[in-house]
């Protein structure tokens, strides 16, 4: 580790679960799982492990990833990215599609990747193993094949995979069954080889306070795998839900050109009052080393940490996300790489044509539906934030077009603009439970086809805002509004929150457009509260 310098957790703020690595050279590349948020599977890259710049989305045509109804937390689970022989393999579950297990390829990591090959496979959370005799093999999580006591009872197996044909062959093989006795989902395995053993690698216990990670070796992939004895090698329930990391799990490990070894995994960081985690699986680095055979993580600490020495590598300088948007060259280069939709997005609902602003169609799906709703959004990455837009509507009765921040259809907060005869109204509505509240209707003198809308969070503490002089002054609509119904301790679910601009004719046919000219994302260290 370079002791002189520093990194901070987590490498990839936000909504960006079940994160998988693979080294290339001196290159880096790492993949999350997306759910029902399409594009899907984000792809990064580093020369560093810290700083992560994203080159693509892996599934971004429909015929790779048609999401159709999927339930928010639907969609894709647990991707795992591997090179070998100059391909660049993603292997990973549709849990709401009969593509179920596929893979997916390409040579150059930023895309295009192939159309997917389903594997027909049980189970979720696949991985791929390639052995220095250049076999594949592939390694899932499915229920006990001689039956499951309860829900989540599973099993690890194993099996060849024959890469030109990208089917199953022989036998697969119950690897394991996991290091801790009457404990629900052992999944998220990978396979690695190191100085003669085959280790299986883990989580245990669920995704929330309680997930683990064990491992498992053996001198043949077709023998029983012997478990560490000091399982759980990591977890952070012991530590208390007080501990600003929680949740830690669902790991991928790579060793880097300096021998160095490092581990990528998920946690969540709660905040506010209790134990809210509005921001979801978010992806942290933590370093590793190996004692008797078995891997030690953190030595010494033994925890996942905000603050950790970096990795003995060059400093890689990765371009940063932009905090605004101004869809200056959208005509050409199309949306930002993270701007993500719900769902397939219906394209004629979108109109990119003008450089300078994106359009949307007032779309008759609802974001409280399990349809295609006219929404782009991006990540929350902190616990106090702004999102700012500014809008031009000439929508008719009914027709409304604003912000909005999302946890799921039934957890939500929208702030719209609709007109009422010759004024305009600004709406906000809460969406609990499933119950859609208006919160506050408030009328405006005249119609105003130009606003500028806000949002701010200071913690669990949020407001909306409007402005009719392009942002130089603005009017509280309403505050003091529940961040903690955004959490998925509420809500439920496996994904963190989004937020960004909606336009919808509450189930209508409509040819209106609602019309942004920028959104600005403005984190909590860059936060002027106005």
């Amino acid at each position: 580790m370079n002791k002189n310098v520093t990194y901070s957790n987590p490498i990839l703020p936000g909504f960006y679960p079940d994160p998988s690595i693979c080294r290339v050279g001196d290159d880096y590349y790492l993949v999350t799982s997306t759910f029902a948020y399409f594009p899907g599977v984000p792809i990064f890259h580093s020369k560093d492990l810290i700083h992560w710049e994203q080159i693509g989305n892996i599934l971004e045509r429909e015929s790779q990833l048609p999401l159709g109804n999927s339930g928010v937390s639907e969609g894709i689970f647990a991707p795992t990215l591997r090179y070998h022989d100059g391909i660049f393999y993603m292997i990973t579950t549709h849990v709401s599609n009969p593509l179920g297990n596929f893979i997916v390829t390409a040579k150059d990591p930023a895309g295009p990747w192939s159309d997917p090959y389903p594997l027909g496979s049980s189970g979720i959370d696949p991985s791929l193993f390639f052995d220095e005799d250049g076999k594949c093999y592939y390694c899932g999580t499915q229920p006990r094949r001689e039956g499951s006591r309860y829900f989540g009872d599973n099993e690890i197996y194993i099996q060849e995979l024959d890469l030109n044909t990208m089917k199953l062959v022989g036998d697969s093989y119950p690897a394991w069954h996991g290091a801790l006795r009457n404990v629900e989902w052992p999944e998220g395995p990978h396979i690695y080889k190191k100085d003669g053993y085959y280790y299986l690698m883990i989580s245990e216990a669920g995704t929330g306070h309680h997930h683990a990670i064990s491992i498992a070796r053996s001198k043949s992939l077709f023998e029983p795998f012997q478990g560490c004895p000091y399982n759980p090698i990591m977890t952070h329930r012991h530590i208390g839900s007080s501990y600003p990391i929680v949740n830690v799990g669902h790991p991928d490990i790579v060793e880097t050109q300096n021998g160095e070894w490092w581990m990528v995994l998920l946690a969540s960081r709660p905040y506010g009052d209790g134990y809210h985690r509005n921001l979801g699986r978010e992806t942290f680095l933590t370093p590793m080393t190996w004692e008797n055979g078995w891997p030690i993580i953190n030595p010494g600490k033994g925890i996942v940490e905000d603050r950790v020495n970096a990795p003995n590598l060059p400093t890689f300088f990765a371009k940063k996300e932009a905090f605004r948007e101004d869809f200056d060259h959208i005509a050409e280069k199309g949306l930002p790489k993270h701007f993500m939709f719900l769902r397939n997005p219906i394209e004629e609902n979108y109109d990119l044509s003008k450089n300078g602003s994106l359009s949307l169609r007032c779309g008759k799906d609802l974001l409280t539906s399990d349809g295609r709703p006219s929404y782009v959004c991006l990540r929350q990455k902190d616990s106090s934030f702004a999102l700012e837009s500014a809008l031009h509507f000439e929508g008719k009765k009914g027709e409304q077009a604003g912000i909005a921040i999302f946890q799921n259809s039934n957890f939500q907060y929208q702030c719209l603009l609709g007109t009422d005869g010759n004024v305009s109204q600004l709406t906000v509505l809460k969406v609990e439970h499933g119950e859609t509240i208006t919160l506050c209707t408030k009328t405006l003198d005249a119609q105003y086809t130009d606003i500028v809308l806000r949002l701010e969070a200071e913690q669990q503490d949020l407001r909306f805002l409007y402005s009719l002089d392009d942002g130089t002054h603005f009017t509280e609509i309403i505050a003091h509004l529940n961040g903690q119904i955004l959490s998925t301790d509420v809500a439920g679910g496996f994904v963190g929150n989004t937020m960004g601009i909606y336009a919808t004719s509450n189930g209508k046919e409509s040819d209106t457009f609602a019309t942004f000219d920028y959104i600005e994302y403005i984190p909590c260290n860059e936060l002027n509260l106005k």
